[in-house]
């Protein structure tokens, strides 16, 4: 792997669709071995997850990370709480976000950094209206329409 490449364990595509997203973080993953091999395999699911707060720290609910067929009889459990590893500062900048201005915090994607450590990237995010979509999209398809033009204009 080359110097701060990512290998993308999985992603959360609708994420960016549904949701504002304002800031991005880095997040460790709390994980067993078998839960490590099975992201290594690229089988997990995080389309129905999202990030919660329990008794002062972050955990990733509902995603999907399936059982290692080769591991032992002390497997994982699929749909296990899965505990976040963060800065204390960031997690009380977080939680604090949260708690008072209505943000939802939303898992973008898992991934290996370059050292072959797990890690979660979350999203503070405000969630968006039907007529922001569209809007967001009206305004995506101008863009492309205006560099065009100006390329053929040349």
């Amino acid at each position: 792997m080359t110097q701060g490449a990512k290998q993308i364990a999985a992603q959360n595509r609708r994420a960016r669709r549904d949701f504002q997203i304002e800031e991005t973080f880095e997040a460790g993953l709390v994980l067993t071995g078998s839960e490590v091999k099975s992201l290594r395999a690229g089988r997990a699911s995080i389309s129905e997850a999202y990030v919660g707060e329990r008794s002062g720290e972050l955990f990733l609910q509902g995603a999907h990370i399936p059982e290692y067929l080769a591991a032992t009889y002390n497997n994982h459990q699929p749909r296990r709480l899965r505990k976040l590893l963060v800065h204390r500062r960031e997690l009380s900048k977080l939680i604090g976000q949260v708690r008072r201005e209505g943000y939802t915090l939303v898992p973008l994607s898992i991934y290996f950094n370059q050292r072959g450590r797990a890690k979660l990237e979350v999203g503070l995010a405000k969630g968006r209206r039907k007529a922001d979509k569209r809007e967001s999209i009206k305004s995506r398809e101008w863009e492309r329409r205006k560099s065009k033009l100006l390329r053929e204009r040349g």
